[in-house]
């Protein structure tokens, strides 16, 4: 009876151990992250009304740039939108620069304004609470300045425990050096824009499966940077070419007019031309190739393109690889 009750407490401590170690193993896997962009002309506090939050895990508030003095103009009203996303357990970046940045940005990281405007960064990402900055530096802002900026930023960011981002594209990272590229905590690929009206001889997809698994491929094995760290990047809107082809859709906007359109990734426009786009089984695809690759997670540009109900891609992104 003694040795049946001790081979019981034996079996039963056992159970309690193997326990404990399944639930920290699972505390500590590390959490596959839903980004999504927020593009609003500062009108942060309705613009986010829109958005399920509790389906998204982290919110890149775009754009905060600087003016020529290196000096933000901030509608405090974005206080409400980080307050409500940070009640929701969502951490909330705001970027700086996009496609369309403001060339004196260029002039602002040259040594003798750099210290200046990586302070104000620092401040803004402090006053209003922000956990991060993302750093949208793109075409000629990619230049001899960069590399300082990055690493003086991050130095700079680090000890106030707040976070530094990059959305970056495969096709011009080669002016970025692999120490750079390190000191990201996590990197928003750009798999997206391969082609679109500015290029009106070569229509065609713009953000196609093979495209987000080459730059991951790209950055993960070729770069060196984790999987953990990278992020693919979904579209939530499509380019049109053609005569009759509007230049560029919202993902919500094509579904409504074209019905169906969800379940292919183009339509044909009457009167001729077609629309490039991203429907629910390609961005089913890019998940589920996240997860396998086990990426950081996703990236979206951008949420207020997304439809609603059913067909909502943010939906699919919740779904997939489950």
């Amino acid at each position: 009876m003694k040795r049946f009750k001790f081979l019981s407490c034996f079996l039963l401590l056992a159970v309690i151990l193997l326990s404990c170690t399944k639930k920290k193993a699972e505390a500590q896997a590390p959490k596959f992250r839903v980004l999504g962009y927020l593009h609003s002309n500062n009108n942060w506090h309705t613009a986010i009304e829109t958005i399920d939050l509790a389906k998204i895990t982290d919110l890149n508030l775009a754009f905060f740039n600087p003016d020529a003095a290196g000096n933000f103009s901030v509608n405090e009203n974005v206080r409400k939108a980080i307050d409500k996303a940070h009640s929701q357990q969502v951490r909330v970046f705001f970027s700086i620069g996009g496609g369309g940045a403001p060339a004196h940005i260029g002039e602002l990281l040259k040594d003798d304004k750099r210290a200046m405007l990586i302070s104000k960064l620092v401040a803004l990402a402090e006053t209003f609470n922000f956990d991060g900055v993302d750093v949208d530096l793109e075409n000629d802002l990619i230049n001899a300045q960069y590399a300082t900026f990055i690493s003086e930023l991050a130095a700079a960011l680090k000890p106030k425990k707040k976070l530094m981002t990059a959305a970056l594209a495969s096709w011009n990272s080669n002016k970025i050096n692999d120490v750079t590229l390190q000191q990201f905590d996590f990197i928003n690929i750009m798999s997206y824009d391969k082609t679109g009206p500015w290029n009106p001889s070569r229509p065609g997809p713009h953000s196609p499966v093979s495209m987000a698994v080459a730059d991951f491929n790209y950055y993960h094995s070729t770069r060196g940077i984790p999987a953990e760290r990278l992020l693919v990047g979904l579209p939530f809107y499509g380019y049109g070419f053609g005569a009759n082809a509007p230049e560029s859709m919202h993902y919500s906007e094509i579904i409504a007019q074209y019905p169906g359109a969800e379940n292919s990734d183009s339509v044909r426009v009457n009167g001729g031309g077609k629309i490039y786009y991203n429907g629910i089984s390609s961005i089913r695809e890019k998940v589920v190739f996240a997860k396998q690759q086990k990426a950081g997670g996703v990236m979206i540009w951008e949420l207020k393109q997304d439809a609603q109900g059913e067909k909502s891609l943010l939906g699919v992104i919740q779904g997939a690889g489950k």
